[in-house]
């Protein structure tokens, strides 16, 4: 039960997120999501709205929790990467798991899900060992009943 409300609260937040955000707003993610690193007068450019009105739209994304950082997407010859389906298990709650998997370093990412796993992790290493190591840490977990890996052969 204590999930479902959870996911009601996150349902509401989204509503609230969606009549805060215009169209311009959803444009410029997607000009920020293929370059993060686009000045912003380019954006401005791209999006027809003066450079300062980009600036406050990315503090307004910020502040909303909508941009929580800016990173890059890179792929690096040799370095494996996981994906990592986690089943949880009463009394602990599925995001307090999703929060002790987030500290392990070589994580890069953690979703919740629906389905029959509860979380997908994203990590990333220089070694199937250390690869293996995560899996190690997030089974250690209290919570955590069981996981399922896919090793990414290649990717777009």
């Amino acid at each position: 039960m204590e999930r479902l409300e959870g996911f009601h609260g996150l349902l509401s937040r989204d509503r609230e997120l969606e009549t805060r955000l215009d169209q311009k707003d959803y444009k410029l993610l997607e000009l920020l999501r293929q370059n993060a690193r686009e000045s912003y007068a380019a954006l401005a450019a791209q999006l027809g709205i003066s450079e300062s009105a980009v600036r406050k739209r990315i503090m307004k994304l910020k502040k909303l929790g909508v941009i929580r950082r800016f990173t890059i997407d890179y792929d690096v010859p040799g370095e494996v990467v996981a994906l990592i389906l986690v089943k949880t298990q009463p009394p602990v709650q599925t995001p307090d798991v999703s929060r002790k998997i987030l500290q392990n370093r070589m994580v890069e990412k953690v979703y919740e899900v629906t389905g029959e796993y509860d979380i997908l992790v994203i990590a990333r290493a220089r070694s199937s060992q250390d690869i293996n190591s995560i899996i190690d840490y997030i089974r250690s977990i209290e919570g955590v009943q069981s996981t399922y890996t896919m090793i990414v052969l290649r990717s777009y």
